[in-house]
């Protein structure tokens, strides 16, 4: 996928740099959804919800970091759906 950047890029190297938020926001989306599980009443493990949630924090904002560096560098964000969520947490 060739974007117009304002810098040469090799083209495995411009596909890991808009891959890299999508996986970061991707990552964010499984651990926020791991911290509310984990935050449910019939599971109550509420520290390490909180620990979870801090995490999902961590990977949005890499990701946000990643995007805002590639703006300053007259590159062209392309975001996808965040991964989809299959099954449901399971409380045995």
């Amino acid at each position: 996928m060739t974007t117009s950047c304002s810098w040469q890029v090799h083209q495995d190297s411009e596909a890991a740099i808009h891959r890299q938020p999508n996986l970061e926001l991707c990552a964010s989306s499984v651990s926020l959804s791991t911290s509310y599980y984990f935050d449910c009443d019939d599971v109550a493990l509420k520290n390490f919800a909180e620990y979870v949630l801090h995490q999902s924090r961590e990977e949005r904002e890499h990701a946000e970091t990643l995007m805002k560096l590639q703006n300053q560098r007259g590159g062209r964000i392309l975001l996808q759906d965040i991964c989809p969520l299959t099954g449901e947490w399971l409380n045995k």
